[in-house]
Protein backbone atom coordinates (compact mmCIF):
# COMPACT_ATOMS: atom_id res chain seq x y z
CA UNK A 1 0.00 0.00 0.00
CA UNK A 2 1.53 3.68 -0.62
CA UNK A 3 -1.27 5.09 1.46
CA UNK A 4 -1.44 3.64 4.62
CA UNK A 5 -2.19 4.51 8.44
CA UNK A 6 -1.21 3.12 11.21
CA UNK A 7 -3.91 2.29 14.02
CA UNK A 8 -2.60 5.06 16.48
CA UNK A 9 -2.31 7.56 13.51
CA UNK A 10 -5.99 6.45 12.18
CA UNK A 11 -7.23 6.17 16.33
CA UNK A 12 -5.70 10.10 16.32
CA UNK A 13 -7.69 11.03 13.12
CA UNK A 14 -11.04 9.43 13.37
CA UNK A 15 -11.33 9.66 17.69
CA UNK A 16 -11.78 6.55 17.97
CA UNK A 17 -10.02 4.49 20.20
CA UNK A 18 -7.21 1.60 19.44
CA UNK A 19 -9.45 -0.57 21.68
CA UNK A 20 -12.57 0.64 19.56
CA UNK A 21 -11.38 -0.08 16.20
CA UNK A 22 -9.94 -3.47 17.84
CA UNK A 23 -13.42 -4.45 18.95
CA UNK A 24 -14.95 -3.23 15.20
CA UNK A 25 -12.25 -5.47 13.78
CA UNK A 26 -13.57 -8.02 15.98
CA UNK A 27 -17.15 -7.78 15.27
CA UNK A 28 -16.23 -7.74 10.95
CA UNK A 29 -17.78 -4.10 11.29
CA UNK A 30 -14.07 -2.71 10.02
CA UNK A 31 -11.73 -4.83 8.73
CA UNK A 32 -8.17 -3.10 8.40
CA UNK A 33 -6.72 -2.19 4.49
CA UNK A 34 -4.14 -4.67 5.74
CA UNK A 35 -2.81 -6.73 8.19
CA UNK A 36 0.74 -7.70 9.05
CA UNK A 37 1.05 -11.37 8.57
CA UNK A 38 4.23 -11.26 10.74
CA UNK A 39 3.52 -8.67 13.43
CA UNK A 40 -0.62 -8.51 13.13
CA UNK A 41 -0.18 -4.93 13.14
CA UNK A 42 -3.24 -2.84 11.74
CA UNK A 43 -3.03 -0.49 9.08
CA UNK A 44 -6.45 1.42 7.84
CA UNK A 45 -6.64 3.71 4.34
CA UNK A 46 -7.77 7.51 4.58
CA UNK A 47 -11.01 5.79 2.46
CA UNK A 48 -12.13 4.04 5.52
CA UNK A 49 -12.07 7.47 7.66
CA UNK A 50 -15.62 8.64 6.58
CA UNK A 51 -16.79 4.38 7.05
CA UNK A 52 -15.09 4.48 10.68
CA UNK A 53 -17.10 7.48 11.91
CA UNK A 54 -20.48 6.44 10.59
CA UNK A 55 -19.92 3.27 12.55
CA UNK A 56 -19.47 5.41 15.46
CA UNK A 57 -22.44 7.53 15.01
CA UNK A 58 -24.72 4.52 14.48
CA UNK A 59 -23.75 2.35 17.43
CA UNK A 60 -24.03 5.53 19.66
CA UNK A 61 -27.75 5.44 18.31
CA UNK A 62 -28.06 1.70 19.17
CA UNK A 63 -28.47 0.50 15.78
CA UNK A 64 -28.45 -3.22 16.04
CA UNK A 65 -25.37 -5.08 14.69
CA UNK A 66 -27.16 -6.85 12.55
CA UNK A 67 -28.81 -3.79 10.67
CA UNK A 68 -25.18 -1.89 10.72
CA UNK A 69 -23.38 -5.45 8.76
CA UNK A 70 -26.69 -4.93 6.20
CA UNK A 71 -26.07 -1.09 5.89
CA UNK A 72 -22.39 -1.25 5.77
CA UNK A 73 -22.53 -4.17 2.81
CA UNK A 74 -24.83 -2.25 0.93
CA UNK A 75 -22.57 0.57 1.06
CA UNK A 76 -19.67 -1.20 -0.08
CA UNK A 77 -19.13 0.17 -3.83
CA UNK A 78 -17.03 -2.15 -5.07
CA UNK A 79 -18.80 -1.97 -8.75
CA UNK A 80 -20.86 -5.08 -8.42
CA UNK A 81 -23.53 -3.44 -6.22
CA UNK A 82 -26.71 -2.20 -7.83
CA UNK A 83 -29.65 -0.49 -7.28
CA UNK A 84 -31.84 -3.21 -4.89
CA UNK A 85 -28.68 -3.04 -2.58
CA UNK A 86 -28.87 0.61 -2.43
CA UNK A 87 -32.37 0.60 -1.24
CA UNK A 88 -31.63 -2.01 1.35
CA UNK A 89 -28.69 0.42 2.74
CA UNK A 90 -31.56 3.41 2.84
CA UNK A 91 -34.39 1.21 4.30
CA UNK A 92 -32.30 0.60 7.37
CA UNK A 93 -31.34 3.97 8.25
CA UNK A 94 -35.09 5.23 7.43
CA UNK A 95 -36.67 2.09 9.82
CA UNK A 96 -33.70 3.09 12.49
CA UNK A 97 -34.36 7.06 11.82
CA UNK A 98 -38.02 6.20 12.65
CA UNK A 99 -37.25 4.28 15.67
CA UNK A 100 -35.10 6.72 17.53
CA UNK A 101 -37.77 9.65 16.39
CA UNK A 102 -40.36 7.45 18.23
CA UNK A 103 -37.93 6.84 20.79
CA UNK A 104 -37.56 11.03 21.18
CA UNK A 105 -41.30 11.57 21.13
CA UNK A 106 -42.07 9.58 23.62
CA UNK A 107 -39.17 10.84 25.92
CA UNK A 108 -40.32 14.13 25.11
CA UNK A 109 -44.32 13.39 26.39
CA UNK A 110 -42.79 11.61 29.60
CA UNK A 111 -41.23 14.38 30.43
CA UNK A 112 -44.05 17.08 29.64
CA UNK A 113 -45.87 14.47 31.89
CA UNK A 114 -43.57 14.77 34.75
CA UNK A 115 -43.21 18.93 34.45
CA UNK A 116 -47.28 18.39 34.54
CA UNK A 117 -47.15 16.34 37.59
CA UNK A 118 -44.80 18.53 39.37
CA UNK A 119 -46.16 21.64 39.30
CA UNK A 120 -48.66 21.89 42.04
CA UNK A 121 -50.87 24.15 40.04
CA UNK A 122 -51.57 22.15 37.23
CA UNK A 123 -54.82 20.31 36.85
CA UNK A 124 -56.46 19.22 33.77
CA UNK A 125 -60.22 20.77 33.71
CA UNK A 126 -63.39 18.10 34.44
CA UNK A 127 -66.94 18.98 34.27
CA UNK A 128 -70.03 16.82 35.44
CA UNK A 129 -71.70 16.42 32.08
CA UNK A 130 -75.02 14.58 30.79
CA UNK A 131 -73.86 12.43 27.62
CA UNK A 132 -76.98 12.34 25.60
CA UNK A 133 -78.96 8.64 24.55
CA UNK A 134 -77.23 7.31 21.24
CA UNK A 135 -78.32 4.89 19.19
CA UNK A 136 -74.97 3.03 17.67
CA UNK A 137 -73.47 -0.03 16.23
CA UNK A 138 -71.34 -2.00 18.76
CA UNK A 139 -68.94 -4.79 18.90
CA UNK A 140 -68.43 -6.16 22.73
CA UNK A 141 -65.85 -8.70 23.93
CA UNK A 142 -63.64 -9.99 26.72
CA UNK A 143 -60.30 -8.84 26.40
CA UNK A 144 -58.34 -11.62 27.20
CA UNK A 145 -54.87 -10.51 29.74
CA UNK A 146 -52.00 -9.74 27.80
CA UNK A 147 -54.01 -8.84 24.56
CA UNK A 148 -52.41 -5.64 22.59
CA UNK A 149 -54.78 -3.29 20.73
CA UNK A 150 -55.71 -5.76 17.37
CA UNK A 151 -58.56 -6.62 19.05
CA UNK A 152 -59.68 -2.69 19.19
CA UNK A 153 -57.98 -2.84 15.15
CA UNK A 154 -60.09 -5.98 14.39
CA UNK A 155 -63.62 -4.18 15.73
CA UNK A 156 -63.29 -0.71 13.96
CA UNK A 157 -62.72 -2.93 11.09
CA UNK A 158 -66.19 -4.65 11.86
CA UNK A 159 -68.12 -1.49 12.45
CA UNK A 160 -66.52 0.29 9.32
CA UNK A 161 -67.76 -2.62 6.93
CA UNK A 162 -71.25 -2.21 8.93
CA UNK A 163 -71.56 1.24 8.70
CA UNK A 164 -70.38 1.13 4.86
CA UNK A 165 -69.71 5.24 3.61
CA UNK A 166 -72.45 6.31 5.53
CA UNK A 167 -71.41 9.19 7.58
CA UNK A 168 -70.88 8.73 11.34
CA UNK A 169 -70.05 10.85 14.37
CA UNK A 170 -66.96 10.14 15.91
CA UNK A 171 -66.20 6.30 17.30
CA UNK A 172 -65.55 5.58 21.15
CA UNK A 173 -65.71 2.71 23.73
CA UNK A 174 -67.22 1.90 26.76
CA UNK A 175 -64.19 -0.32 29.05
CA UNK A 176 -64.70 -1.94 32.19
CA UNK A 177 -62.41 -0.77 35.10
CA UNK A 178 -60.75 -4.40 35.22
CA UNK A 179 -59.01 -3.54 32.11
CA UNK A 180 -56.73 -1.37 33.94
CA UNK A 181 -56.90 -3.04 37.35
CA UNK A 182 -56.88 -6.50 36.28
CA UNK A 183 -55.45 -6.22 32.53
CA UNK A 184 -58.32 -8.09 31.09
CA UNK A 185 -61.95 -7.20 31.03
CA UNK A 186 -65.33 -6.00 28.95
CA UNK A 187 -64.92 -4.09 26.01
CA UNK A 188 -67.56 -2.01 23.94
CA UNK A 189 -66.57 -0.53 20.61
CA UNK A 190 -68.81 1.55 18.74
CA UNK A 191 -69.80 4.02 15.80
CA UNK A 192 -72.83 6.35 16.01
CA UNK A 193 -75.11 4.99 13.31
CA UNK A 194 -78.80 6.22 12.70
CA UNK A 195 -79.75 3.55 9.79
CA UNK A 196 -80.91 0.17 10.97
CA UNK A 197 -78.40 -2.28 10.68
CA UNK A 198 -77.74 -3.81 7.67
CA UNK A 199 -77.97 -7.23 6.70
CA UNK A 200 -74.36 -8.28 5.73
CA UNK A 201 -73.19 -6.62 8.31
CA UNK A 202 -70.58 -8.80 10.32
CA UNK A 203 -72.17 -11.44 12.82
CA UNK A 204 -69.48 -9.64 15.74
CA UNK A 205 -72.10 -6.17 15.38
CA UNK A 206 -75.31 -5.55 16.84
CA UNK A 207 -77.50 -2.64 17.14
CA UNK A 208 -77.36 -0.72 20.58
CA UNK A 209 -79.07 2.33 22.54
CA UNK A 210 -76.40 4.03 24.91
CA UNK A 211 -78.79 5.71 27.45
CA UNK A 212 -78.21 9.43 28.68
CA UNK A 213 -75.82 8.66 31.20
CA UNK A 214 -73.95 11.24 33.86
CA UNK A 215 -70.05 11.23 33.83
CA UNK A 216 -67.18 13.36 34.73
CA UNK A 217 -66.22 14.73 31.66
CA UNK A 218 -62.56 15.85 30.28
CA UNK A 219 -61.27 16.43 26.93
CA UNK A 220 -57.76 15.30 26.69
CA UNK A 221 -55.27 16.66 24.31
CA UNK A 222 -52.78 14.62 21.79
CA UNK A 223 -51.07 11.38 21.96
CA UNK A 224 -52.61 9.04 24.29
CA UNK A 225 -48.76 8.52 25.85
CA UNK A 226 -50.25 10.27 29.14
CA UNK A 227 -54.20 9.33 28.74
CA UNK A 228 -53.47 7.89 32.25
CA UNK A 229 -53.43 11.46 33.46
CA UNK A 230 -56.71 12.93 32.35
CA UNK A 231 -58.65 9.34 33.79
CA UNK A 232 -56.82 10.15 37.04
CA UNK A 233 -58.24 13.91 36.82
CA UNK A 234 -61.91 12.66 36.32
CA UNK A 235 -61.39 9.88 39.16
CA UNK A 236 -60.00 12.16 41.43
CA UNK A 237 -62.95 14.58 40.46
CA UNK A 238 -65.46 11.90 41.07
CA UNK A 239 -63.84 10.73 44.74
CA UNK A 240 -63.91 14.36 45.60
CA UNK A 241 -67.80 14.66 44.60
CA UNK A 242 -68.83 11.96 45.98
CA UNK A 243 -69.53 10.37 42.74
CA UNK A 244 -70.25 6.75 42.83
CA UNK A 245 -68.25 4.74 39.54
CA UNK A 246 -70.66 2.71 37.13
CA UNK A 247 -67.36 0.72 36.92
CA UNK A 248 -67.49 2.07 33.41
CA UNK A 249 -64.97 4.35 31.95
CA UNK A 250 -66.24 5.80 27.92
CA UNK A 251 -63.66 7.30 25.48
CA UNK A 252 -65.00 9.20 22.22
CA UNK A 253 -62.27 9.91 19.78
CA UNK A 254 -63.23 13.40 18.71
CA UNK A 255 -59.64 13.49 16.46
CA UNK A 256 -58.08 10.42 16.37
CA UNK A 257 -55.70 8.48 13.68
CA UNK A 258 -58.41 8.06 11.72
CA UNK A 259 -58.96 11.65 11.17
CA UNK A 260 -55.21 12.77 11.08
CA UNK A 261 -51.70 11.18 11.25
CA UNK A 262 -50.58 13.72 13.37
CA UNK A 263 -50.96 12.57 17.06
CA UNK A 264 -50.38 16.52 18.70
CA UNK A 265 -54.02 17.05 16.70
CA UNK A 266 -55.87 14.19 18.72
CA UNK A 267 -59.15 14.83 21.11
CA UNK A 268 -60.44 12.24 22.86
CA UNK A 269 -62.82 12.30 25.33
CA UNK A 270 -62.75 11.12 28.38
CA UNK A 271 -65.67 10.12 30.69
CA UNK A 272 -65.97 8.54 33.85
CA UNK A 273 -69.68 7.21 34.16
CA UNK A 274 -71.53 7.98 37.17
CA UNK A 275 -74.18 6.02 39.49
CA UNK A 276 -77.27 6.89 39.35
CA UNK A 277 -78.77 7.96 43.17
CA UNK A 278 -80.56 4.90 44.40
CA UNK A 279 -78.47 2.36 42.57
Amino acid sequence: MTERLTIGEFSRITHLSIRTLRRYHEQDLLVPAEVDPVTGYRYYAPAQVRPAQTIRRFRDLDLPLADLRRFLAAEEDDGRRGEADRDTARQVVAAHLRRLEDRLGRTQRAVEALRELLDPGAERTVTLEVLPPRRVYAVSLDVPEGAGLDWYDAAMRDLDAAAGHRPVLPPGGRYAHELFTEGHGRATVYLPAEAPLPPDAPDTVRELLLPGRTAAVATHQGPHDDLDLTYAAVGSYAARHGLRSQDLVEEVYLVGPRDTDQPERWRTLVAWLTAPDGD
